[in-house]
């Protein structure tokens, strides 16, 4: 509890379980908020939510066996979404191990620790009551550390009781960490990367930036924007980098590149800068964009800039440094006029053919703007709101709009917005299909005890709407995709939850939403509508 208190660790999520009540016992006294909730992968995902809205370290704390291993998706999601979250969990008592063998205590597995492997950075084990503190604090640095993911420890439940002689680093005041938080230094470009990169963007004619959730997590949305203008460039961001640069900037593309008037910027520059992304499939529409002429990758990890575009240069440094060192020694050019008026027009043209072909779903995203603060937390599912949320949302700032782009977890949101409502940044609220909803009803109840202000939305079309729509476009028979659903505001109710339902995505839903959030209680809110799913999603990609 000391190495997570010298961490700055404010708040973690996690059940109680035989194996691990000493953790309990000392957390009772601790300053750290303990949130219990009612099934362990909400204790990944809360942690996951938390981290994505307040950019700081998510803990979940989990029994042994079936209880670890249920928070498994929603560890794989954060890996793949690059987040720092850090999972403690119990092991039969090292007494009753013998290696290689399968003996039958309660909850044992042979290798637990194994299970965590393909979905974190690192899982360390415990070998003894002295190494927990350390472990605890190396898990919570390295789980921060660029580029971030999650961490697993897990300790055997006999070392909880046992004597810890030494104390974990950072609580005498010489290590970032005794100051209540994660003080790492950024990686510098080295000199050379940047000549490189300085020499092909003095030449671009047709400059565009690419950000993606390594610029967001370095904080450098100001450095992004200063980039682009002196380098007259369109700014395009990846679900992950959403509100980077707020909208109504002059360089900003305000939708995805999943519509031709956005994906013909990618198609007609000479130069791409690709700032903390790894151009992935869901954002390049199964890398059917081409091979830029050059392209700059400006990234902490070279193999992860290189994997899926050859780059002519990988700057391997922090972004904002990056940025920042570009930005200051570009030679000035003119034309920002110029650009500034035709991003304008493209963002213009964008949602009047939305409006005209998809109008329902423009309702539903003016909606969303209008009864939201600019500081409110939007959580998305994988839903077809989510959907149009993570594609077309004007975004007002960094890490207020959360996307499940890593493993596409379905059931994600409502947990999540568990976290993103405790993260202190904001109004939060977790939009879900009632499908998705479901995976985490129970979570009503922690919602209600913990008095977690969050507003739980749900779009309710009777069914898996996305996966109907693929059926549906393929001619198959709808199997599955149509679901018996209870009554959403019973069922809040009888939690003592605030809980009303509307028809449609207009007026009275954005009234309704306003409302709600305004109540800064947990409550629910129904909406009784369907969507067709947005350009951003694979059976609508442009690109073939």
């Amino acid at each position: 509890m000391a190495a997570l208190e010298a961490a700055g660790v404010s708040v973690a999520f996690g059940l109680p379980g035989v194996h691990n009540l000493a953790l309990w016992r000392e957390l009772n006294g601790s300053p750290i908020r303990l949130v219990g909730v009612r099934h362990e992968q909400t204790a990944g995902y809360a942690a996951d939510g938390y981290a994505r809205a307040s950019g700081r370290l998510g803990v979940a704390l989990t029994t042994t066996g079936p209880g670890a291993a249920n928070t498994l998706a929603a560890v794989g999601e954060a890996w793949a979404s690059r987040q720092p979250i850090v999972v403690i969990a119990t092991d039969i008592p090292q007494a009753a191990r013998r290696h290689g063998v399968w003996r039958g205590v309660l909850h044992e597995a042979t290798d637990q620790a194994a299970m965590f492997g393909p979905v974190v950075k690192e899982a360390i084990r415990v070998r003894s009551a002295d190494e927990i503190g350390p472990a605890v604090a190396r898990a919570a640095q390295t789980a921060i550390a660029p580029p971030a993911r999650p961490v697993y420890v897990e300790i055997p439940t006999d070392l909880l009781d046992g004597d810890a002689r030494s104390k974990p680093p950072g609580l005498k005041g010489s290590d970032p960490l005794s100051r209540g938080g994660l003080d790492l230094a950024r990686m510098a470009p080295d000199p050379a990367q940047l000549e490189r990169a300085l020499e092909l963007l003095e030449r671009a004619r047709r400059p565009l930036i690419w950000a993606g959730g390594g610029a967001l997590q370095s904080g450098a949305g100001e450095v992004v924007g200063r980039l682009a203008e002196r380098l007259v460039a369109p700014v395009i961001l990846t679900f992950s980098a959403k509100g980077l640069l707020p909208p109504g900037h002059g360089c900003l593309v305000e939708s995805s590149p999943h519509v031709p008037e956005a994906g013909e910027l990618w198609d007609e520059a000479d130069v791409v800068v690709a700032i903390g992304s790894d151009l992935d499939g869901m954002m390049t529409q199964g890398w059917k964009q081409p091979q830029p002429p050059h392209l700059v990758a400006i990234n902490v990890d070279p193999t992860d800039a290189s994997k899926n575009y050859r780059p002519d240069v990988v700057v391997e440094a922090d972004a904002r440094e990056a940025g920042s060192a570009l930005a200051e020694r570009l030679g000035g050019r003119g034309g920002l006029g110029s650009l500034q008026r035709r991003v304008r027009d493209l963002n213009r043209a964008v949602r009047e053919r939305l409006a005209s072909e998809d109008p329902e779903a423009t309702t539903f995203l003016q909606s969303i703007e209008a009864a939201l603060p600019d500081d409110a937390v939007v959580v998305c599912d994988m839903c077809i709101p989510g959907y149009w949320l993570g594609g077309f949302n004007r975004t007002p700032a960094p890490r207020k709009l959360s996307y499940p782009l890593g493993w596409g977890t379905l059931g994600c949101a409502f947990p999540q917005g568990l976290g993103a409502a405790l993260a202190g940044e904001g109004p939060a609220v977790s939009i879900s299909g009632d499908g998705g909803f479901l995976y985490a009803c129970g979570e009503l109840a922690t919602a209600r005890q913990e008095n977690i202000p969050l507003t739980a939305v749900i779009v309710d079309d009777g069914g898996y709407g996305m996966i109907r729509y693929d059926q549906d476009l393929h001619g198959d028979p709808r199997e599955g995709v149509d679901l018996t659903n209870p009554d959403f505001v019973a069922l809040a109710t009888s939690f003592g939850i605030r809980a009303d339902s509307v028809d449609g995505l207009g007026e009275h839903f954005a009234m309704a939403l306003k409302g709600h959030v305004a109540l800064k209680e947990p409550t629910l809110l129904v909406a009784r509508a369907s969507l067709g799913p947005p350009p951003n999603v694979s059976p609508r990609w442009y690109r073939r």
